[in-house]
């Protein structure tokens, strides 16, 4: 009889073991029937985003001499158009527009002669309390983009690369020691078109975000002793996409 009570138990625990396991099945199947449900009522989703940013800013290719000081930074900011090239719709292109600042302290002196051309010569010493440039630039960044993203996911992996491009509409500089402060706007020396290379890669809205300069960011026209200013500038930072 002893035994029989514990099979009855037995049995009586399986039963319930097997319920519990069906209405959890049911549960999920329903899950991702609702789920497949809205991915297909929704499967010409994009991931149209605006996007802010901000970087640490270093120069490359830099004359002798010429070295940064203080922490050198930009702000990012702008909306990118996603346009799906696949049926998943995980991999897109994308075109934007956005605004850049960027500055730079460094010690070359960047002066403004009388005739409105630039004179350039490197600070030997460190007596001088501020010395920077700074950019403003329309944007137009081209995206190459692959997500693991769906219609009904909003936190996936991405790996966005491509090229922005950048017109330089506003600058100045700014120098200022113990005895004089000198400022100049609009640096005609600065190249206006800047191009160069993106990457960021990240999961959710929070991206590690990489932007190289191709080209110089000053012209022909700036010459230090003799030579080109041949600086690039290489941004390391933060991206957020938010949609």
């Amino acid at each position: 009889m002893r035994y029989i009570c514990i099979i009855v138990t037995i049995m009586k625990q399986f039963l319930f073991f097997i319920l519990a396991l069906f209405c959890v099945q049911l549960i999920f199947s329903q899950d991702v029937s609702n789920i497949q449900a809205k991915d297909s009522l929704d499967s010409k989703y994009k991931e149209d985003q605006y996007y802010f940013g901000v970087t640490y800013n270093t120069l490359t290719n830099m004359p002798n001499g010429m070295r940064q000081n203080g922490f050198s930074s930009g702000f990012h900011i702008g909306i990118i158009k996603d346009m799906p090239i696949n049926k998943r719709r995980n991999v897109a292109i994308g075109i934007g527009l956005g605004y850049s600042t960027n500055s730079i302290n460094h010690n070359l002196l960047i002066s403004k002669e009388q005739n409105d051309s630039y004179t350039y010569e490197i600070l030997e010493n460190s007596e001088f309390t501020k010395n920077k440039f700074v950019q403003h630039l329309v944007e137009v960044p081209l995206e190459f983009r692959w997500r693991t993203s769906t219609a009904s996911t909003y936190k996936f992996w991405r790996i966005y690369t491509g090229v922005k491009f950048g017109y330089v509409f506003a600058s100045n500089t700014k120098f200022k020691n113990a005895s004089e402060q000198i400022k100049n706007n609009n640096i005609k020396d600065f190249n206006k078109l800047q191009y160069g290379l993106t990457f960021a890669i990240g999961y959710d809205s929070w991206n590690a975000y990489l932007h190289y300069t191709l080209n110089s960011i000053f012209d022909s026209e700036a010459q230090l002793d003799n030579s080109n200013l041949d600086a690039k500038m290489l941004k390391i930072g933060i991206m957020l996409y938010i949609l």
